[in-house]
């Protein structure tokens, strides 16, 4: 364990090294100036101080100040060495943080015990913080793996929407990071930007409830069937809302607004500007211009100048403008994302 002994006396030093020494398990490093000390303590960890109140410069009881104010050094013991009749001095010291004194002259029989009941301190000291970080630790791997099995859930709830819908997982992905990618434009929090990323691949969950004739046909719809394929906004937010996770709920506002538009002629709330939640909006953009810029067996992919187009043409109608301006901001990454997450038909 490192003892620095910090005194302005040569022989006080001395003397304080050796008897350091017979303490056992312990290395003394030693200094004559005591603002070379407090450099030196800013940058390594002392287990114990013993420092000396009468010194040039600054005193003892600065020199305490000065160390309990660097970061971790909370818990450091430290010994001052004072004459028996300072009280004054005594008290100052305890207020800046002194544990403990040592009377001048020095002796030997007074000396080894104090230092080796400061260290006994500062093991327990040590075992104590080592424990905490330990339990941290656990509970990061803990909450980690609860936050995994979360994500597990909500990639198999999507996948299987996914499976009676006749897109592909790359889509899922795609728009997902599309989406993460406007809320961190938008400078929404890391957070938030996660929990987005997570959440988006629930906005058609609700199609789980859509009849397979309605679903898979080929051909336009009729009015009666687009009014049941306009269900499943409600549908999915039906399975999704009160759940005690944050993603899961954040996937219900997703599910029953992402087909809102900014003018309130969506569907199924005819929600206007900002009366549509910001995740609503923010999906909006991300689907569609997935949806357009895919290759589908029953459609071309649309060039991607004319998806752009289309998004412009969209804000402050169908779409909010300031997340039409946000993807297109980053639309360097828009592009890594389109060739990270490839259709495989």
């Amino acid at each position: 364990m490192l003892v620095a002994i910090v005194d302005d006396t040569p022989l006080n030093l001395t003397l304080m090294e050796t008897l350091v020494g017979r303490v056992g398990g312990c290395e003394a490093v030693c200094f004559g100036e005591p603002l070379t000390a407090l450099d030196w303590c800013e940058r390594n960890e002392p287990d114990l101080i013993i420092v000396d109140y009468m010194m040039p410069g600054i005193d003892g009881i600065e020199f305490i100040r000065r160390i309990r104010a660097l970061r971790d050094h909370d818990d450091l013991p430290i010994l001052m060495v004072t004459a028996n009749n300072e009280r004054r001095t005594r008290y100052d010291a305890l207020e800046f943080g002194a544990n403990d004194f040592l009377n001048k002259p020095i002796d030997p029989h007074e000396f080894e015990p104090r230092v080796r009941n400061m260290l006994k301190l500062r093991e327990a000291h040590l075992a104590t913080r080592d424990r905490a970080a330990r339990l941290a630790e656990a509970v990061r791997q803990a909450t980690a793996e609860i936050h995994a099995r979360e994500r597990e859930t909500i990639t198999r709830l999507a996948r299987a929407a996914e499976f009676r819908d006749p897109e592909t997982g790359a889509h899922i992905q795609r728009m997902a990071h599309y989406s993460a990618l406007i809320a961190r434009r938008l400078n929404m929090s890391e957070q938030y930007t996660d929990e987005m990323l997570q959440a988006a691949p629930m906005h058609d969950v609700g199609k789980l409830g859509i009849p397979d004739y309605i679903l898979l046909k080929a051909g336009r719809l009729s009015v009666e069937e687009m009014a049941v394929m306009k269900r499943h906004p409600a549908i999915g937010y039906d399975i999704l809302k009160d759940s005690s996770s944050s993603v899961v709920r954040m996937g219900a506002v997703i599910a029953l607004s992402h087909h809102e538009k900014f003018d309130g002629t969506g569907y199924p709330g005819k929600l206007r500007a900002s009366e549509i939640p910001l995740e609503g909006r923010i999906v909006a953009v991300a689907d569609v211009f997935d949806a357009l810029t895919s290759e589908r067996p029953y459609k071309h992919a649309w060039p991607l100048d004319k998806a752009i187009a289309f998004l412009r043409e969209g804000r402050g109608n169908h779409f909010d403008p300031s997340c039409v301006d946000a993807f297109l901001r980053g639309w360097k990454e828009v592009i890594e994302i389109r060739k990270r997450f490839q259709d495989q038909w």
